[in-house]
Order: structure tokens, then C-alpha cells, then sequence
């Protein structure tokens, strides 16, 4: 299958899409669509890396499954499509934003803005069938946005990499802390955002990092 993704992924990631894991990936993601209600739509489910090409990115926000509900997912981790209400993780990164100044709760959950400015808001697993949570978790998804996370790992340097809760870290554990800026707390979820996701001022260290690094800052407001 033809895979539609940005063209500076599509070479940086060229080998994974010939590996034996993503052929199998693609059937089944192929039957999935074909027979059940699968969230994004197709279209979208590369949305991350369209908008945010390879040289581009400053910042990876990792998520792990897109939203299961309708009108949700649109292939941007913890964002959601315009006139749908913020889910709590997204309303409590808000929060902590507001908290941190400078901001003001958006109308909209879309976090196209952040991504078009060099933000890969990136899912461990990139589609999930319809009020299934975790459908399509061990699929192949995760290896293969493990290698994402290798290569800008390896071949990019000053990055910020802001990990929220313990899957996040798991998957970002090899990361080189001489080369990129590692941001870790608990997940934004209501289950833990009072555990140490409140008050972890990521989105202003962040700022910082790339600031001391001649990268131009995130303008986080939408």
C-alpha cells in the first residue's frame, strides 16, 4: 500500500514501511476500515507528521490511543475537532497553561496551531475502533512510532520531549539527555493531574530550552 504521509517522513521512515510489522499493520488497519466505524478517519491518521515535518520539530508531546468517540480524533494527540468538548486531559493542560500565564482557555480544543509551529503531538497507537478504547493497541503502531521517536532521537539535536505519565516515559526511556530536553510528570488524566502534572510549568521550560538554543519559542495560546 502507498503510504500518504509528509515527505520528509516518508523518506526518514521509508525502511519501516517495507518491514514485515507494517505490512501486516496496514491489512489489518485496511480490514478495520473496511468493516467497523475507526477513529481518525483515514485521511488524518498521519496528521501529526503532515503537519509537523521532520526538520520541523521542536517539541514532541506523546499520547498513547486517539480519542474513541465521534468527531474526536483528527490524528493530534490529547486534540480534538473544532465545536467538541475539551475531554479532561485536554481541559486540565489548559489549566496548567492558564496557571502558567499568558494564556486564556480557547473555544476550541484543536491543536492544529501548536503542530504548524513545530509541535508532533504524537500517539503511541494512531487509530482505535469506535468506543473501544485501546482496539488497536499491539497491532504494530507502537513500533513503529517508536522508530519515529528513534530517528528524531538520533538525528536531531535540542528537542524538547515532554513525557506525561509512566507509558510516555516507558516509551521515551532511551532518549539522550545530552542531546534533547526531557520533560517528565504525571499524566494531565483527573486520576493523577493533582499528583504533579499541576504546576510542572513544562509549556515555560520548554520556551526556555528553545529560547537558550536560538529555536524560536511555542506560542501555546490558540
Amino acid at each position: 500500500m502507498e503510504v500518504k504521509i509528509e515527505q520528509s517522513w516518508k523518506n526518514i521512515l521509508e525502511e519501516e514501511f517495507s518491514k514485515p510489522y507494517f505490512e501486516r499493520l496496514t491489512h489489518f488497519i485496511k480490514e478495520q476500515y473496511n468493516s467497523k466505524i475507526i477513529y481518525p478517519k483515514g485521511a488524518n491518521i498521519f496528521n501529526a507528521f503532515d503537519l509537523t515535518p521532520f526538520n520541523d520539530v521542536k517539541v514532541v508531546i506523546l499520547g498513547q490511543d486517539p480519542y474513541h468517540e465521534p468527531n474526536q480524533a483528527h490524528g493530534l494527540c490529547f486534540s480534538v475537532q473544532n465545536g467538541v468538548t475539551f475531554p479532561p486531559s485536554l481541559r486540565n493542560i489548559f489549566k496548567e497553561l492558564e496557571n502558567e500565564g499568558n494564556f486564556q482557555i480557547p473555544a476550541s480544543g484543536d491543536l492544529t496551531n501548536w503542530a504548524k509551529q513545530g509541535v508532533l503531538l504524537l500517539n503511541a497507537t494512531l487509530t482505535v475502533e469506535a468506543h473501544k478504547a485501546g482496539s488497536h493497541q499491539n497491532q504494530g503502531w507502537e513500533t513503529f512510532t517508536d522508530a519515529v521517536i528513534h530517528k528524531l532521537a538520533e538525528s536531531r539535536e535540542n528537542i524538547v520531549f515532554i513525557l506525561w505519565g509512566s507509558y510516555a516515559q516507558k516509551k521515551g526511556a532511551f532518549i539522550d539527555t545530552n542531546k534533547h530536553y526531557v520533560l517528565k510528570s504525571p499524566h494531565p488524566s483527573p486520576l493523577s493531574a493533582y499528583r504533579g502534572f499541576f504546576g510542572n510549568n513544562h509549556f515555560g521550560k520548554a520556551n526556555e530550552y528553545l529560547k537558550q538554543h536560538n529555536i524560536t519559542p511555542i506560542n501555546w495560546q490558540l
